[in-house]
């Protein structure tokens, strides 16, 4: 699993590491069934909220940080990818916040 490390490289500010959060929401492909999801539809249509269409169930994780900014946005897409999703069933979003 990749180290999210202190680097002294170009983008750092005044030769420190930046501090930041990296957001990440996970959610099942379009094409994948989501058993979760058509359940809370279906829970939400009996409670008497008409019109909800297809209902997507995910997680979201927040990750505080620091580092340069470009390394941190590379080493946090290679985790999304290899760890913390599954890419055959899952697409994920990654924001990386100052």
């Amino acid at each position: 699993m990749p180290k999210i490390i202190a680097t002294d490289s170009p983008g750092v500010r005044s030769g420190f590491a930046t501090d930041m959060k990296a957001k990440i929401i996970i959610t099942p492909k379009k094409a994948v069934l989501d058993p979760q999801g058509k359940t809370v539809q279906n829970a939400l249509a009996q409670m008497g909220y008409p019109g909800i269409g297809a209902v997507h169930v995910g997680k979201y994780l927040e990750i505080e940080v620091t580092g340069d900014p470009e390394t941190v946005r590379k080493q946090i897409d290679e985790a999304c990818h290899k760890f913390l999703s599954n890419p055959v069933i899952e697409d994920y979003k990654l924001e990386i916040i100052d």
